[in-house]
């Protein structure tokens, strides 16, 4: 074979590759690394996933993604050629880091279990093929695990949540019958979001307190789904499912505070606090009736960080006053910041003002650098899908908390401006002409997301927040008047049998 002869490269063209970083080295299939917990059989979630991180020949972690589409896969089958089962198997995500997140989401329980191939091209990728023994169940297959110290156990749940720690503080006992006489009328009136919950044996009733409880459906799918993994311990609570949180009283004062639940917090209140409902919502719907989940948003997040957009980056509703100025520092300060509202609804006179912005797909915010993370009615309820994305995310001071801020810090996670926004413009400087430093916050920021918002954290969280609860009742919960029981959702995909102790609700 003839062989071309060596060209010199000219000043130019080494400058250029030099600048460009030089190639990796080849993905290595058998050094590359798989974890997660879609690869152990008792993890029982909507959407099950592990990720990978692409290694190369001499054992280096790749930091970005392999150039051209990703010749990685994944291929899940029953380990019975006898078990027809659906699988939903979509493309890995590639986190653009030299990293993966690999999903299913099965339709059908499986007895004898499942063969996971993780592959690179034709080759298996590390331990690949991954056997997980059955059973195998599916999200709506009605199988708790009884022991919840074994369930926990199995989802690998953190042993401290400082944040149900900081919570409960205020409340070393529950006392039920004040709960009864005090939450009704002080919450429960016409204009009031209030639903009041029994659990009693992995059964779940409620009634409505109030006008304003169409979000019931949200706390009620996310308690039916704990129901069908893990036995709940038996409790009484009220749940909030308005905007705001709802108890100001102080621990010294009489009477004092009450335990209300709710899915936001503040720096005056007292309630105690749980997931939100869009990020619970999503968790239960990803692949399926959602687009923006915690586990989608982390494969969509824009170009590479030097071929973002140099400018900070908004768009929402009105539902503060300070996203009104934001977009009049837009307006004035082109070059540094691109806000718009998209909809008017509580200062709709401004709207002939400042105009109103089209609605663009939140995947498409992440072609900015930066990112403006400001209040809503309460906490903007997009924070952990910024921090998820691979922008540095630029966040207004806030009375208002999620369930995950308290391990999260500013300028090692995020960047804080200022309540009335007068230091966003320079904020949004310093991070230009320091963008190594603002690279390096974005990304430890969106590390600790990745850890903290992973989907099965969010179960262990909500078990967690109920069993503080239900250790510190002085009472036996009971059934009330007027609660109805809230049944397990009729699908006829959801057909499986339990293979631990026949489930409790045929039992009753």
């Amino acid at each position: 074979m003839r062989r071309l002869p060596l060209v010199p490269l000219l000043p130019l063209q080494l400058a250029l590759l030099v600048a460009a970083g030089a190639p990796e080295a080849p993905v290595s299939a058998p050094r590359s690394l798989v974890w997660g917990p879609g690869l152990r059989a008792g993890v029982v979630l909507p959407v099950r996933y592990f990720y990978l991180q692409a290694v190369n020949s001499e054992g280096q972690n790749l930091t970005r993604s392999p150039p051209g589409q990703t010749l990685f896969k994944v291929v899940i089958k029953s380990l019975s050629p006898k078990e027809l089962v659906r699988i939903h198997v979509p493309k890995p995500l590639d986190r653009n880091d030299g990293t993966f997140l690999m999903r299913y989401r099965m339709y059908e329980t499986v007895s004898e279990g499942l063969k996971i191939e993780v592959l690179y091209g034709d080759e298996h990728v590390a331990q690949s093929p991954y056997i997980l023994k059955g059973p195998v169940y599916h999200e709506y297959c009605e199988c708790p695990e009884e022991d919840p110290q074994t369930w926990q156990k199995t989802l690998s749940c953190p042993a401290k949540e400082p944040q149900i720690a900081k919570d409960f503080a205020s409340f070393p006992s529950i006392n039920l019958q004040q709960m009864l006489n005090e939450v009704p009328e002080r919450f429960g009136d016409e204009r009031g979001a209030i639903v009041h919950y029994t659990v009693l044996s992995n059964l779940i009733y409620r009634r409505s307190l109030g006008k304003y409880t169409d979000f019931k459906m949200f706390s009620d799918e996310i308690l039916l789904s704990l129901a069908r993994k893990v036995l709940l311990p038996d409790l009484e609570f009220y749940v909030n499912l308005g905007d705001w949180p709802l108890e100001h009283r102080k621990v010294n004062e009489t009477p004092g505070p009450l335990p209300i639940i709710s899915w936001c917090g503040s720096l005056d209140s007292r309630d105690v606090i749980l997931p939100t409902y869009d990020i619970t919502h999503s968790t239960l719907e990803a692949m399926r009736g959602v687009t923006n989940d915690l586990l989608s948003i982390q494969g969509n997040t824009g170009p590479s960080w030097i071929n973002k957009t140099e400018k900070a980056f908004f768009r929402g509703r009105d539902s503060r006053e300070e996203r009104l100025q934001l977009v009049q520092l837009s307006k004035d300060n082109p070059q540094l910041l691109d806000a718009g509202i998209t909809g008017y609804f509580f200062f709709q006179e401004k709207e002939k003002e400042l105009g109103k912005a089209k609605l663009i797909g939140f995947f498409d915010f992440f072609k900015y650098k930066y990112q403006v993370n400001v209040d809503g009615t309460v906490a903007a309820y997009r924070y952990p899908y910024l921090m998820l994305g691979d922008s540095l995310v630029l966040k207004q001071d806030s009375p208002y908390y999620e369930h995950f801020y308290m391990a999260l810090k500013p300028w090692k996670h995020y960047v804080p401006i200022k309540r009335n926004l007068s230091d966003l413009l320079e904020k949004v400087e310093w991070a230009k002409e320091n963008d190594e430093e603002a690279k390096k916050i974005a990304k430890e920021g969106q590390l600790t997301a990745r850890d903290l918002l992973q989907p099965h954290r969010l179960y262990c969280y909500y078990y967690r927040v109920l069993q503080n609860y239900a250790e510190r009742q002085t009472s036996k919960p009971e059934i009330r008047d007027g609660m109805e029981l809230v049944p397990q959702p009729d699908d006829s995909a959801s057909i499986c049998q339990c293979h631990r102790k026949r489930p409790l609700r045929e039992e009753l």
